[in-house]
């Protein structure tokens, strides 16, 4: 009698030697995109979104890149680098606004607003700071999907545009000061950092988040002594460990902060709130204390500052005096430095729109990325932030609802 297990072995075999079905890998279709760059017309934004090489990348993928002419003078990109990388440079905004995808710096302001049309794409900063209900309720209106560079995360959960725009601004933040130190009219005529047989220059720096890391590496390579305030030892002992150095930290006591700035050569206001306001640090009294010809840097006052006499100055007419003390409080430290900035910006939102494109559209990447999701405060005219539908009083619709009913 034939063993069943040898039965069963042979049927399985002869089975498997049968034609069989072929199972192909299902692929997602590619897509392809119409990119536009508009030139930036906010006041003082040299930024451009788009580099040269970013166009030359995008290009050979087979996607078309419109950039509107003289976008990258400003950060010193010519048209003609970007016409010898693959990009179409065009004369007009209304020719950029016919694209897919609408990539910029600053937000839209209401003229370009009338150029958007319905289901487009728009990446750019939100800025909930400057913004109205009318913004959003003509966005919604044409069923646009928007995203802010500010609410995009990475696979780290950090916040890609935010850091690496505050890693350019506490380097540049450094410099800035040493030119102004430097000045017989706005500071003491000081070379910054140190020398041989004379004491190193004092830095104080206001927060331990990233403006004051880079501040801190900055000024140290300089030469400086550097001291650093903030409420959180966490974020003071990650700075230390960061920087590989011993310096001074302290928490913010203000006793020893007002001692600590009675000598200062600089201080740098690096303090971040998630509430979208910086609190005010440092009261009028205490800058009285201070060196005349001393400098101060407002990193936060795009957030309102962190000290009692700052108000906000252009790239223009950058500084003022207040009770013998320079003040630095240009709100878009980043945009002094345009052609770092906007290579900076270009590397992150290159490999954003390549996915895009791969993913078989921006609905399927969104979909996908929870770090872009993050971003999305539109889906097809729909409000998906809370915060911007509370403030405003519009619809809301959370976007995971929505993603889960997106086939």
């Amino acid at each position: 009698m034939e063993d069943p297990l040898s039965e069963l072995t042979r049927r399985s075999t002869a089975e498997h030697l049968m034609p069989q079905e072929e199972m192909l890998e299902v692929t997602r279709r590619k897509s392809q995109l119409t990119i536009g760059v508009p030139k930036e017309i906010t006041l003082e934004e040299t930024r451009v979104a788009l580099v040269p090489d970013g166009v030359s990348l995008l290009s050979r993928q087979g996607h078309q890149v419109l950039v509107e002419a003289g976008a990258g003078l400003a950060a010193h990109f010519p048209d003609h680098e970007y016409s010898e990388a693959g990009g179409q440079v065009v004369y007009s905004p209304q020719e950029v606004f016919k694209s897919d995808l609408i990539l910029k710096v600053a937000p839209l302001n209401s003229a370009e607003m009338e150029l958007m049309r319905p289901k487009q794409t728009l990446i750019s900063a939100l800025q909930m700071a400057v913004q109205n209900e009318g913004y959003f309720r003509i966005l919604m209106n044409k069923k646009v999907t928007a995203l802010g560079y500010e609410l995009i995360r990475d696979k780290t959960q950090s916040f890609p545009v935010v850091r690496a725009m505050s890693e350019i601004a506490g380097c540049t933040a450094i410099f800035i000061a040493a030119e102004y130190l430097a000045s017989p009219n706005f500071g003491r005529g000081k070379m910054f950092g140190g020398f041989t047989g004379i004491g190193p220059s004092e830095v104080v720096i206001i927060g331990a988040g990233t403006v004051g890391e880079y501040a801190a590496h900055s000024a140290l390579g300089l030469g400086a002594m550097v001291k650093v305030f903030d409420n959180s030892v966490y974020r003071l002992r990650r700075l230390q460990n960061n920087l590989g150095v011993r310096i001074f930290t302290s928490i913010l006591h203000p006793k020893v902060l007002l001692e600590s700035m009675k000598t200062a050569d600089v201080v740098i206001g690096a303090v971040h709130s998630p509430g979208g306001k910086s609190p005010c640090m440092i009261v009028g009294e205490m800058i009285k204390e201070m060196m005349d010809g001393s400098i101060i840097i407002d990193v936060s006052i795009d957030q309102g500052g962190c000290f009692e006499t700052s108000r906000p100055t252009t790239h223009s007419k950058p500084v003022f005096k207040e009770h013998g003390v320079t003040h630095y409080c240009v709100p878009n430290i980043a945009s002094r430095v345009p052609h770092t900035a906007s290579q900076a910006l270009n590397n992150i939102f290159v490999p954003i729109i390549l996915d895009i494109c791969s993913e078989g559209g921006i609905e399927s990447l969104i979909k996908k990325d929870y770090g872009v999701r993050q971003g999305v405060y539109l889906y097809n005219g729909t409000i998906t932030s809370l915060s911007i539908s509370k403030l405003f009083n519009l619809p809301f619709q959370d976007i995971e609802l929505l993603m889960a009913a997106f086939r």
